[in-house]
């Protein structure tokens, strides 16, 4: 680590130590297989819509040999309305290699977890933080924000993640293990809840008085404009529509049953469901793998 953060870190970590949610896959018993799976639910997904899925996902399949064993079909009603259900293949997908490549046990390598289905640097660095509490570069979204207010003094990080961004990130990492965890779910947890992108709450900030975008008066964002993600009428929820039906049912579902006022867009849609191995084609219609 270079510079001295001694300070941030502190009011950091007394402020997380008293103010962190109570999120269950924080809990002390949670295990590593229960850090990843929380980790790729939580990937675009808020953690009040996941507590709920967590604990039941948890409750049914508690070590990766259990989801592994289970039918694809029931992967995917289990995922429920937590929408990208690809996430849930890859999910499964890395729990076989996990008992296949690792005797059933989360690996504590980085390396390892790379190259795991579907596990990215974000989620590597994560599961190690949280899980084994090591030393890594956990860059969420949050974390990200939080850096580019209080070190650069703007409102907003770039939109895609730059080499530079990640030597800075990296020089705000402690160097013993155990605090940089606590750095990594201190920073988290503030771009979360209170350092957040639309309303920060500068006053209940924990560490304010060292922040650059607060010094400067809060500066406007000048970069480029901030569209939010479109969801009606898009594909994204053409297909959620479809998945939703296929829950629903263990029989066939007609595209003709499926409510959408665009017929191609039904049909492109229900063949990348195929194509993405989340729906397969019969002659009655689709059904989950």
């Amino acid at each position: 680590m270079t510079g001295d953060h001694t300070a941030l870190h502190a009011g950091l970590g007394a402020w997380f130590a008293a103010e962190a949610r109570p999120l269950p896959w924080r809990a002390a018993d949670t295990t590593p297989w229960g850090v990843l799976v929380s980790e790729i639910m939580l990937q675009q997904t808020p953690a009040s819509r996941v507590e709920a899925p967590w604990r039941e996902w948890m409750t049914r399949w508690p070590t990766p040999g259990d989801l592994a064993a289970a039918p694809v079909d029931e992967v995917l009603r289990a995922w429920g309305r937590l929408g990208y259900p690809r996430r849930a293949l890859r999910l499964r997908q890395s729990a076989t290699a996990i008992v296949e490549r690792h005797g059933g046990v989360v690996p504590e390598d980085e390396a390892a977890l790379l190259a795991l289905p579907g596990i990215g640097r974000y989620t590597a660095a994560a599961v190690l933080a949280f899980a084994f509490g090591r030393r890594s570069l956990v860059l969420d979204v949050n974390i990200r924000r939080v850096l580019a207010r209080y070190h650069r003094g703007v409102e907003h990080p770039a939109a895609h993640e730059t080499a530079d961004e990640r030597r800075e990130a990296l020089a705000f990492v402690p160097d013993r293990d155990a605090d940089a965890a606590l750095w990594s779910a201190s920073a988290m947890e503030l771009g979360a809840v209170v350092c957040t992108a639309r309303s920060p709450r500068c006053g209940d900030c924990p560490v304010s008085e060292g922040c650059a975008w607060l010094a400067a008066g809060r500066p406007a964002w000048e970069g480029p404009a901030r569209v939010a993600q479109a969801w009606e009428g898009t594909d994204r929820q053409c297909r959620g529509r479809i998945m939703a039906a296929l829950r629903a049912t263990e029989a066939a579902v007609p595209l003709t049953d499926i409510a959408w006022p665009d017929e191609a867009q039904l049909l492109r849609a229900a063949s990348g469901l195929v194509t993405d191995g989340l729906a397969r084609q019969t002659p009655e219609g689709l059904r989950l793998p």
